[in-house]
């Protein structure tokens, strides 16, 4: 039986929130450690957050126009 890890927003610098500017993976989707997740916008730049391992996806619990916070 494999288990479920829940991706975490990493630190993200100086700003409380940021906004998910794209969404690169979807339920069902087999992925690798280090595959791009999601990125992310603030004022300044983009920044893609990846997988901390390979597996499935299996549920998404943001979309693109959220704004998210270190942590979320």
């Amino acid at each position: 039986m494999s288990e479920t890890i829940e991706v975490r927003v990493p630190d993200i610098g100086d700003f409380s929130s940021v906004e998910v500017i794209e969404v690169l993976v979807a339920p069902g989707d087999r992925i690798n450690p280090e595959d791009s997740l999601i990125t992310l916008e603030s004022d300044k730049a983009s920044m893609e957050i990846p997988s901390p391992q390979g597996g499935v996806v299996k549920d998404l619990r943001v979309k693109v126009g959220d704004a998210i916070s270190e942590g979320d």
